[in-house]
């Protein structure tokens, strides 16, 4: 289960998970908040790189540097065109099987094990709840 609560605050918004996480969110002219749009993509992105890492890491292939940028463009109002998954990686020196390992891991991920990414090509059903 995954719940988050999002409410409005003094200063803007604000999702907390219940472990006490908090992130600032606004509608993007504020500076050091997220837009909900780049919090989707941030979802992606953590979601494909926390499950590759381990798995990488797992087959004996620990890549010096981890990164990527998740990037969409909205083609739209309320629509966005694909989303692109770039990684940055470095791989570790003398390890001839590392790229290798690390490009079938991350096809798995993203096409297999990555929650956000299933529920994103699989357009989840987005229930709406109010008030009587």
């Amino acid at each position: 289960m995954a719940s988050v609560n999002v409410e409005r605050t003094e200063n803007g918004y604000v999702a907390r998970n219940d472990r006490g996480a908090e992130v600032a969110m606004g509608g993007g002219d504020e500076q050091g908040v997220f837009t909900p749009v780049e919090l989707l993509l941030a979802a992606l992105g953590g979601c494909n790189i926390v499950t590759v890492e381990p798995l990488t890491a797992k087959r004996g292939h620990r890549l010096v540097r981890l990164a990527m940028t998740v990037h969409a463009e909205k083609v739209e109002t309320t629509k966005l065109g694909p989303i692109t998954v770039s990684y940055d990686i470095e791989l570790p020196e003398g390890d001839e099987q590392a790229e290798e390992v690390f490009r079938a891991v991350a096809h798995r991920v993203e096409e297999k094990y990555c929650t956000v990414s299933h529920a994103l090509r699989n357009e989840t059903e987005v229930v709406l709840e109010l008030p009587v």
